[in-house]
């Protein structure tokens, strides 16, 4: 299908190729060639970009393919409308559409961006449905999918980069301060809080620097943070600062911020990756309650797992039955600094005993396989060794480093296999170590949130060439977090369908849910109007039930979207 615009012949030397047929003069551009062996000649290997303008032998008009191979050449700022495929994709589109408008981000955004909130929707609806944010290849989802743009309007990659720049820090800001104006803010809520890092590839981006992070690719990286509300499964807000500063050093901003937005009753629940001493006074300053986990080998939590070893592993008093394992509550103090005691939540659980119980025989043995491998050579080994084994080195002089044999230290090892399947949860608050466990768990759909992020909105690597490239990146974090924001009451509404129906189905999963959607399709025949190709099928309809969607509600929707292209075409 050849787009309504024009755009140049491109000058390629031996690679433009014209071909006369019955409807026009088609360009054909050589991409590659393969060489066959057994001939001894290359073949080559050429795909149609365009056709040529009637008028003009130096314009065509361009396909899909043209902007797969010439991503860097300026389209026109819009697309023809009248141009678009005669199968539109429609059904993630309406659900994603009735998201925005349950929770109200079209006023919100179009408050703030005005003629351009459109757009913004069209691109978090492309991230979430495509799993992809690379502005060169948004024309071909909005060729075949429904548009928010005014009279659904194709604006070209161009057009994109154009608005990604004129994005301002100023308005993401406006949206964050009006999503979390319209909350209750003397309701306690309990927020996940996560970081992650994405690596750049893009010209001068001032805050992207080279630090720790999780999947390490050589490049430089930016951190992002989401604060997510456990109690009405929501992200609330987002910051993004630079590579170099580490997640426990961040996070003190993430509480100011929290107070910052009105916050008052607020408790964090948090990994072990942010427990720290600085980051504990921080919350207690601000007021803030906290949820986090600990490493059951720590010193102060195997203390106190050895002390109260035994007294709750078998009770059925102290039984969780939501997740398998057992619990107990006892108080302490967590830092010789604090003034008060907290609450160490300590749980057992069999199945993680065998699991630990396994990776530490497997560790030891690796390590003794590295042992014999240095028996009488000069080494030196890591604190580790030193905890398991006595290590005997030569005892004549001169030869002190060099390494004889070894003895495990039978104590050493005794200790922390019957540390294995425990671990603890320190709560501020007083609650029960089931009340605990719950609320800890809660913070599966922050995480589900996180990795969704990256392989389903395809933000691993952040992109840009531009020479405004920090706005354009700035602009892309504010579209992604709206886009989460809809994903993530997508994962929610099928999660709660399913415990509703109490059932598992493998299609209410987000990826599943979305690829069943697009088989929702509008046709058009003969030029005329859009129709609905056949009835929502018995999985549609159960997907579409989790939205408070049914086929009279699609049908209304299709019939809108056919009368706005109808319209914008000159057919109705």
């Amino acid at each position: 299908m050849y787009l309504n615009i024009r755009v140049p012949v491109p000058k390629v030397k031996g690679r433009i190729f014209l071909s006369n047929r019955k409807n026009g003069t088609i360009v054909n551009y050589e991409y590659g060639r393969v060489y066959v062996p057994e001939k001894r000649y290359n073949i080559p290997k050429r795909t149609t970009i365009g056709k040529i303008c009637p008028d003009d032998p130096k314009m065509m008009n361009p396909n899909a393919n043209y902007m797969k191979y010439f991503p860097d050449e300026k389209l026109p700022e819009f697309l023809e409308g009248s141009v678009r495929s005669s199968c539109l994709k429609i059904g993630s589109w309406i659900v994603i559409r009735k998201i925005i408008e349950d929770y109200g981000l079209d006023v919100q955004i179009e408050s703030i961006l005005g003629r351009n909130a459109g757009l913004f929707f069209d691109l978090a609806a492309y991230t979430i449905v495509e799993e992809n944010n690379a502005a060169q290849y948004y024309p071909d989802y909005a060729w075949d999918h429904p548009l928010f743009t005014d009279r659904m309007h194709i604006y070209s990659d161009s057009r994109i980069s154009d608005f990604l720049r004129e994005i301002t820090i100023d308005q993401s800001v406006a949206f964050l301060n009006k999503w979390n104006e319209r909350r209750d803010h003397r309701e306690k809520v309990y927020v996940s809080y996560d970081s992650t890092n994405k690596n750049v590839q893009a010209g001068d981006i001032s805050f992207a620097e080279f630090g720790h992070p999780k999947d390490d690719k050589g490049a430089p990286v930016i951190n992002y943070a989401i604060a997510y509300d456990r109690s009405n499964r929501e992200p609330l807000f987002y910051e993004d600062y630079p590579g170099s500063v580490n997640d426990v050093s961040q996070f003190r901003s993430m509480v100011d911020k929290a107070r910052a937005f009105g916050y008052q009753k607020i408790g964090f629940i948090l990994d072990r990756g942010y427990f720290s001493e600085a980051n504990i006074h921080a919350m207690d300053h601000a007021g803030y309650d906290f949820i986090i986990m600990v490493r059951g080998m720590k010193d102060f939590v195997s203390r106190l797992i050895l002390e109260n070893r035994g007294k709750f592993e078998e009770k059925r008093s102290a039984a969780i039955p939501e997740y398998g394992m057992n619990g107990m509550t006892v108080k302490a103090f967590l830092f010789p600094s604090d003034e008060k005691e907290r609450s160490f939540h300590l749980y057992y659980s069999s199945w993680k005993y065998a699991s630990e119980r396994s990776q530490f025989e497997k560790k030891l043995s690796r390590m003794r396989k590295a042992l014999d491998k240095q028996k009488n050579r000069r080494c030196i080994f890591p604190g580790e060794f030193h905890r398991y084994f006595d290590l005997i080195y030569s005892p004549k002089k001169g030869e002190e480093d060099l390494f004889l044999m070894y003895r495990e230290k039978e104590d050493a090892i005794e200790r922390d296999i019957s540390l294995c399947g425990y671990y603890a949860i320190i709560t501020s608050q007083h609650m029960s170590a089931r009340e605990a466990l719950l609320l800890y768990k809660s913070r599966d759909a922050s995480e589900k949130l996180f990795r969704g992020d990256k392989p389903y909105l395809d933000n691993t690597f952040f992109r840009d060439q531009t020479d405004e490239a920090d706005d354009a990146i700035e602009a892309k974090i504010f579209i992604e977090f709206v886009a989460l924001i809809i994903r993530n009451r997508i994962y929610c509404g099928l999660q709660d369908e399913m415990e509703r129906i109490g059932q598992r189905r493998n299609y209410m999963t987000v990826n599943a849910a979305l690829k069943e959607l697009e088989k929702v399709e509008l046709i058009r025949f003969m030029e005329k109007p859009y129709q609905m190709d056949h009835s929502l099928t018995r999985t549609q309809k159960e997907i579409l039930n989790a939205f408070g969607i049914d086929s009279a509600y699609v049908r209304k929707a299709a019939a809108k979207i056919s009368s706005v292209l109808a319209a914008e075409n000159g057919k109705e």
